[in-house]
């Protein structure tokens, strides 16, 4: 999780740059051929093509239209609403998929889980300090969109887990997002700069191994604690905004920060196991 946290920092400042030159859809096209490309040691080093073998494909392919949709969402949302918006909303997406995780994983629902999704949630709502009354702009409910998308695909993702791994999960998502971004890509595909080639190549670089980071991660973890973690990516946003591009971080931005840190500790926690269980 924290080769995911740091590498989807990654995206989100370069995607956000290469957005201001080339169109979304081409984007992510480009990113997906990239991405299959970077993927090819990890096959290897899984045991080659036969890792890729699946009898879960039109899992695969239902979860990666979700996650595409999302994507794009996420991508556009970038080009209508400053980045810490984006990335603020995207945040209720461990809400959904708490309570999705639930719903149709089974997955244990502990007190512990929901105080630290709640603190989470407190926290990023002190960051974002919506008011004015003047409702969500276009850009912020795609985000809400691109968030709840995201949520689904996260689920998809964990049972998908129990009999896959990380790198098949990869290579399908990557295959399956290339089939549907060519032709919509290929209709506004302009040659990009060489700046455009940098950013869209650490886009790839950074998603694919961060995709990889996350999947890996499901393996391990049930969601409902793997996911709030993912919090720590307002704050880690709020401070590339300070750093790159002068962003302000007030009281409220650190008390919220300070929350969803203590969210996510509490939601780590693990009790001692009682004396003489036998457990090593």
């Amino acid at each position: 999780m924290a080769g995911w946290l740091g590498l989807m920092l990654v995206v989100a400042v370069a995607g956000r740059q290469a957005t201001r030159e080339l169109d979304v859809f081409q984007i992510m096209l480009m990113r997906s051929v990239m991405g299959l490309v970077l993927l090819l040691p990890l096959v290897r080093a899984a045991g080659g093509l036969s890792a890729l073998r699946t009898r879960q494909l039109p899992r695969h392919v239902g979860r990666n239209i979700v996650h595409y949709g999302a994507q794009y969402a996420w991508f556009f949302a970038l080009t209508l609403i400053p980045l810490g918006q984006v990335v603020a909303i995207e945040f209720t997406m461990p809400i959904w998929t708490v309570v999705l995780a639930a719903l149709f994983l089974g997955e244990p629902l502990h007190r512990r889980k929901v105080a630290a999704v709640a603190l989470g949630a407190i926290g990023v709502a002190m960051i974002v300090q919506p008011g004015g009354g003047s409702g969500m702009s276009a850009g912020q409910l795609i985000a809400l969109g691109a968030a709840l998308g995201f949520a689904v695909s996260i689920i998809a993702v964990k049972a998908l887990a129990r009999t896959e791994q990380a790198v098949t999960i990869m290579f399908w998502m990557l295959l399956v997002q290339t089939v549907l971004g060519l032709w919509p890509a290929l209709a506004v595909w302009q040659w990009p700069s060489a700046a455009g080639w940098g950013w869209v190549t650490l886009v790839a670089v950074a998603g694919t191994y961060g995709h990889y980071c996350m999947a890996s991660a499901m393996r391990h973890a049930d969601a409902t604690v793997v996911v709030p973690m993912d919090f720590l990516r307002v704050p880690l946003t709020a401070l590339a905004g300070w750093l790159f591009y002068a962003e302000r971080i007030d009281l409220l931005m650190a008390l919220g920060t300070a929350l969803i840190l203590s969210g996510n500790l509490l939601n780590l926690w693990r009790a001692p196991a009682p004396a003489g269980t036998g457990r090593s």
